[in-house]
């Protein structure tokens, strides 16, 4: 495992504890459906979406960088969909 791996799973055992602290039980309960469940993490997804927007808002704000291929700030392999969409791009 690497060390970046590591350290995800430290935090993901670190968030358990925390979760079951302040919910006083784990994943593993029984008490919520399927479609409660889906919501919860529905919620989650559209929380990531928002923290992303902000963080993407702020990148565009930057000056574009000198040294690379940046437009509007944010490096061109970025805004295609897969590294080999912006391989043909080059092309």
């Amino acid at each position: 495992m690497s060390k970046v791996e590591q350290r995800v799973c430290d935090k993901i055992l670190k968030r358990s504890e925390v979760g079951k602290e302040k919910y006083g039980t784990t994943m593993e309960r029984e008490d919520l459906s399927r479609l409660e469940w889906l919501k919860h993490a529905q919620e989650e997804a559209m929380d990531l979406a928002v923290y992303l927007q902000k963080l993407i808002d702020e990148e565009e704000k930057k000056e574009p960088c000198k040294d690379c291929r940046c437009q509007s700030g944010i490096p061109k392999w970025t805004r295609t969909s897969s590294l080999e969409e912006f391989e043909a791009e080059e092309s």
